[in-house]
């Protein structure tokens, strides 16, 4: 598996397939503490027509863990610092909750990047209520009672053994306590608001109307905040939109994006 390096710390990352010859990489930046395998569903979906990069964040899974906590434009260089050991010269970020605004930061800070794809994320600070989603890796029972306020009770009770097999990924792949509460604290005094003018790329918000982690009209807000920003609701999908309903959200990532490619 290879690894980035920024300012000494240890980023593992894993990239798929080749995509055409010009077509721009997806690189998927996660919710504040989960591994890689939360992107399975995306990953099977845009590998092919196009390349993806998949990487733990500092404090998860295989990447390093230094001492929190961390903050937002340090996430964002690591993500720089990605994509250039891929070689990527422009990247089409897709990025979920907690990651989204790690990827609003990288947009601001990087000419890399050319479409953002937000899934169930905001623009504050005060919109996240993410600490139902934290569960120690070792303790399956919190682990599966945390999926509660993720997946919507029609998700869970039609899916248990997708919900299983989460458990299982969860406890394999997602950062110790430490890790999440680190990456959380970067969250501390975010404030797009008054910035989001300045992102002219464009960008898809999608969100679940039955979000408990962070509301709709919170990603509402953020895309009409966006000047080339797109809404797409999902009725009655938890946080965790893009799994439950993988299927749709795939199609309107791929939609998005081949839209932008005939636009340039």
């Amino acid at each position: 598996m290879p690894t980035a390096t920024n300012d000494g710390v240890v980023l593992h990352y894993e990239t798929d397939g080749a995509g055409s010859e010009d077509a721009t990489p997806v690189v998927f930046v996660s919710e504040a503490g989960l591994g890689g395998w939360s992107w399975g569903w995306q990953h099977a979906a845009l590998t092919g027509p196009f390349e993806t990069i998949v990487w733990d964040l500092r404090g998860t899974g295989r990447s390093d863990a230094p001492p929190g906590p961390y903050d937002l434009e340090t996430l964002a260089s690591d993500l720089e610092a990605v994509l250039a050991d891929c070689g990527a010269r422009k990247a089409h970020v897709v990025a979920a909750g907690f990651g989204g605004a790690v990827a609003l930061t990288a947009a601001r800070r990087s000419n890399r990047i050319e479409t953002l794809t937000l899934l169930g994320t905001a623009a504050r600070e005060d919109a996240f209520a993410l600490e139902d989603l934290l569960a120690p890796p070792e303790d399956r029972d919190a682990l599966e009672a945390s999926l509660e306020s993720a997946l919507s009770a029609e998700f869970r009770d039609a899916q248990p053994e997708v919900c299983e097999g989460i458990v299982d990924w969860r406890a394999d792949g997602d950062a110790d306590e430490t890790g999440w509460r680190a990456q959380l604290a970067a969250l501390e005094g975010f404030d797009a608001t008054g910035w989001l003018v300045e992102l002219t790329l464009p960008t898809l918000v999608v969100h679940g109307t039955s979000d408990e982690l962070v509301p709709a009209d919170a990603g509402h807000d953020l895309a009409r905040g966006l000047p080339r920003g797109e809404f797409e609701p999902l009725e009655g999908a938890g946080h965790l939109c893009f799994v439950e309903r993988s299927r749709t959200v795939n199609d309107r990532i791929l939609g998005f994006l081949e839209s932008y490619s005939d636009e340039v």
